[in-house]
């Protein structure tokens, strides 16, 4: 069951590989996201001392959390996966000039993850190419529900 998606990432980004990863959370913020008050718009994923991190993630607090716990919506959350996974994608970020987005979120059993994906950068002129096939791709919709209408 999917939580928050990222299309934002879509659009921006060519998105070469996805990986699913586990994310420490506070007790607080599992209740908030099922409670569907995360945004993922702004997130990135960064590497700091060998491990993951989810930058700018933006988790709503709920208005009864606990009192003797002060909520910050946006602080940096550790993701967890395996560490031939995080060594490859570091190679890859820091050699061959990929990015780490976070594409969505979704439950697995219970748990959060986040799904991550390498990405590369899109040129103006690339996302004006996905512009246009999204709008034909719209039209042609159109015209085949016009067609189905005049039967």
């Amino acid at each position: 069951m999917s939580i928050a998606q990222n299309k934002k990432a879509f659009f921006d980004y060519f998105i070469e590989e996805k990986h699913e990863a586990g994310l420490v959370l506070e007790g607080w913020e599992v209740k908030a996201i099922r409670d569907n008050r995360t945004n993922l718009k702004e997130a990135y994923v960064v590497v700091m001392r060998d491990e993951l991190y989810l930058i700018g993630c933006h988790i709503t607090p709920l208005g009864a959390a606990s009192t003797h716990v002060r909520p910050d919506a946006i602080r940096s959350r550790k993701l967890l996966l395996h560490r031939e996974e995080i060594d490859k994608l570091m190679v890859k970020v820091e050699r061959a000039g990929y990015t780490l987005v976070p594409l969505d979120m979704h439950f697995t059993r219970g748990r959060v993850k986040v799904q991550i994906g390498l990405a590369k950068g899109k040129k103006q002129h690339d996302k004006r190419d996905t512009e246009k096939e999204r709008d034909w791709k719209r039209e042609q919709n159109q015209l085949l529900k016009n067609k189905q209408r005049e039967r």
